[in-house]
Protein backbone atom coordinates (compact mmCIF):
# COMPACT_ATOMS: atom_id res chain seq x y z
CA UNK A 1 0.00 0.00 0.00
CA UNK A 2 1.54 3.29 -1.13
CA UNK A 3 0.71 6.55 0.64
CA UNK A 4 1.18 9.96 -0.90
CA UNK A 5 1.70 12.98 1.34
CA UNK A 6 2.67 15.50 -1.33
CA UNK A 7 0.27 18.43 -1.31
CA UNK A 8 -1.55 17.19 1.79
CA UNK A 9 -1.36 18.59 5.32
CA UNK A 10 0.54 16.44 7.77
CA UNK A 11 -0.77 16.30 11.32
CA UNK A 12 2.08 16.72 13.75
CA UNK A 13 1.82 14.35 16.69
CA UNK A 14 3.11 16.85 19.24
CA UNK A 15 0.78 19.76 18.34
CA UNK A 16 -2.14 18.89 20.63
CA UNK A 17 0.16 18.31 23.60
CA UNK A 18 2.01 21.60 23.11
CA UNK A 19 -1.07 23.69 22.36
CA UNK A 20 -2.93 22.45 25.43
CA UNK A 21 0.00 23.18 27.76
CA UNK A 22 0.68 19.51 28.47
CA UNK A 23 3.96 19.42 26.55
CA UNK A 24 7.43 19.66 28.06
CA UNK A 25 9.98 22.18 26.92
CA UNK A 26 13.70 22.17 27.67
CA UNK A 27 13.15 25.12 30.03
CA UNK A 28 10.82 22.91 32.11
CA UNK A 29 13.64 20.49 32.97
CA UNK A 30 15.10 20.96 36.46
CA UNK A 31 17.89 18.60 37.51
CA UNK A 32 19.49 18.32 40.97
CA UNK A 33 22.48 20.65 41.29
CA UNK A 34 21.65 22.35 38.00
CA UNK A 35 22.87 25.92 37.51
CA UNK A 36 21.54 28.63 35.24
CA UNK A 37 23.40 31.40 33.50
CA UNK A 38 22.78 34.74 31.90
CA UNK A 39 24.54 36.31 28.95
CA UNK A 40 24.73 40.06 28.52
CA UNK A 41 25.15 41.18 24.95
CA UNK A 42 26.45 44.55 23.88
CA UNK A 43 23.91 46.89 22.30
CA UNK A 44 26.73 48.12 20.03
CA UNK A 45 27.64 46.06 16.97
CA UNK A 46 31.36 45.26 16.61
CA UNK A 47 32.20 47.13 19.84
CA UNK A 48 35.44 46.26 21.60
CA UNK A 49 35.21 45.55 25.31
CA UNK A 50 38.08 47.27 27.06
CA UNK A 51 37.31 46.22 30.62
CA UNK A 52 34.65 44.55 32.74
CA UNK A 53 34.15 45.15 36.47
CA UNK A 54 32.87 41.85 37.88
CA UNK A 55 33.08 42.70 41.59
CA UNK A 56 29.37 43.56 41.94
CA UNK A 57 28.38 40.32 40.20
CA UNK A 58 30.74 38.22 42.32
CA UNK A 59 29.34 39.78 45.51
CA UNK A 60 25.76 38.69 44.68
CA UNK A 61 24.30 35.73 46.55
CA UNK A 62 24.24 32.53 44.51
CA UNK A 63 26.84 33.58 41.92
CA UNK A 64 29.15 30.63 41.28
CA UNK A 65 31.66 32.33 38.98
CA UNK A 66 31.92 35.54 37.03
Amino acid sequence: MTRTYIGKPVTRLEDRRLLTGAGSYIDDVKLPGMSTMAILRSPYAHARIRSIDLEAARAMEGVIDA
